[in-house]
C-alpha cells in the first residue's frame, strides 16, 4: 500500500509540473530552454557566419550589376567620343547621339512605336505557338513509342534545314503577310525544341515511373505526377532559348515579307544608306531581347516559388 501511495503521489506531482509548464509564457520557455541548452542559437535565427555570407552575396550581386551598367555606359561613351574626334566614320558606324536624333524623328513621325509593336506582336504570337506545339508534340512522342520512332528522323531533318531558305517558299504558299513571318519564326524554333524536350522526357528517372505503376497508376498519372513536374525547370530553360529564336525568326521573316517592323526598317534603311536607322533598329532589338528574356526569367521564378 505504501508503494502504491508513493506511485500515485509521484504521478500527481508529474501532472502538476506538466500543467505549470503549459501555463508559462512562450518567451519564458525559450529562455528556460536557452538556459538549459547553453548558448546554441534558436532554429529560426541565423548564425553570424550565415549573416556574413548573405551580406557578401548581396554585395557580389550589386557589384556585378554595377559593372554591367558601367560597361554599357563606357561602350556608349567611347563610341560617341570616337565618332566625335573622327576615329570612326559617323556616317557608316553612326553614333549614340545620331541614333537618339533618329529615334526622336521616327517617334514624331509616328513610325517608331508601330515598328516596335509589330515586331513584338509577331514575336509573342510565334513564341506562344512554339511553346504550345513543343509541349504537346513532345508529350505525344513520349506517350507513343511507335509514333516517336516514325517521326523523330523527320524532325531531325526539318531542324537541319536552313530556315532562311524556307522563307521564300512560305511567301509563295502563304503570301506576303504576317502569317508568313510567324510561320518562319515557328519553323526556326519548334523542331529543335521538340527533340530536346522529348529527350528530356525520355531521361526522366525510371524508378519513379515504376513506383507510379506499382501503385496501379496509369500513363496519365505518370505524365501529370512525374514527367511534367520533374521536368518543369527544363521546359522553362527551353522556353528561354525559344524566345530568342522566335525574335530571330521574326526578323528573318520581316527581311523578306514585311511592310512594317524592325526587320523591315533595317532592310529599308540599309538600301537608302540611313545607317543611323539601321543601328537604332539593332539597338532596339537588343533591348527587346533583354526584355523578353527577363520576362521568361520572372515567369520561371514565379513558377518555382
Amino acid at each position: 500500500m505504501r508503494a502504491f501511495h508513493k506511485l500515485s503521489q509521484g504521478l500527481r506531482e508529474e501532472r502538476e509540473r506538466t500543467a505549470a509548464s503549459k501555463d508559462k509564457n512562450p518567451s519564458e520557455l525559450q529562455a528556460t530552454s536557452g538556459g538549459t541548452a547553453g548558448s546554441a542559437p534558436l532554429p529560426d535565427s541565423l548564425s553570424p557566419a550565415q549573416i556574413l555570407y548573405m551580406k557578401k552575396l548581396k554585395q557580389h550581386h550589386r557589384l556585378v550589376l554595377f559593372l554591367q551598367v558601367f560597361l554599357l555606359i563606357f561602350i556608349i561613351a567611347a563610341w560617341e567620343f570616337c565618332s566625335d574626334i573622327g576615329w570612326l566614320n559617323s556616317f557608316i558606324f553612326s553614333s549614340p547621339s545620331r541614333m537618339l536624333k533618329s529615334a526622336v524623328t521616327l517617334y514624331q513621325e509616328g513610325n517608331l512605336l508601330g515598328h516596335i509593336g509589330i515586331t513584338l506582336a509577331e514575336t509573342f504570337a510565334s513564341f506562344f505557338l512554339v511553346a504550345l506545339l513543343t509541349i504537346l508534340v513532345a508529350i505525344v512522342l513520349w506517350w507513343n513509342q511507335t509514333c516517336s520512332e516514325i517521326l523523330e528522323p523527320y524532325f531531325v531533318i526539318l531542324n537541319s534545314l536552313p530556315k532562311s531558305a524556307m522563307a521564300p517558299i512560305f511567301i509563295v504558299w502563304l503570301g506576303n503577310n504576317m502569317k508568313t513571318i510567324i510561320i518562319t519564326a515557328i519553323s526556326l524554333a519548334v523542331f529543335g525544341s521538340i527533340l530536346n524536350l522529348y529527350t528530356i522526357f525520355q531521361s526522366t528517372d525510371p524508378d519513379k515511373i515504376k513506383l507510379i505503376k506499382t501503385l496501379h497508376g496509369n500513363r496519365m498519372d505518370c505524365l501529370t505526377k512525374v514527367i511534367l513536374p520533374m521536368n518543369l525547370p527544363a521546359i522553362l530553360s527551353i522556353l528561354k532559348v525559344d524566345i530568342g529564336l522566335c525574335l530571330i525568326g521574326v526578323i528573318i521573316g520581316e527581311f523578306l515579307a514585311a511592310k512594317q517592323g524592325l526587320g523591315y526598317l533595317i532592310i529599308y534603311s540599309s538600301q537608302v544608306f540611313k545607317m543611323d536607322w539601321v543601328m537604332l533598329s539593332i539597338f532596339l532589338l537588343c533591348l527587346m531581347a533583354a526584355f523578353l528574356y527577363t520576362g521568361v526569367t520572372w515567369l520561371e521564378k514565379w513558377l518555382n516559388r
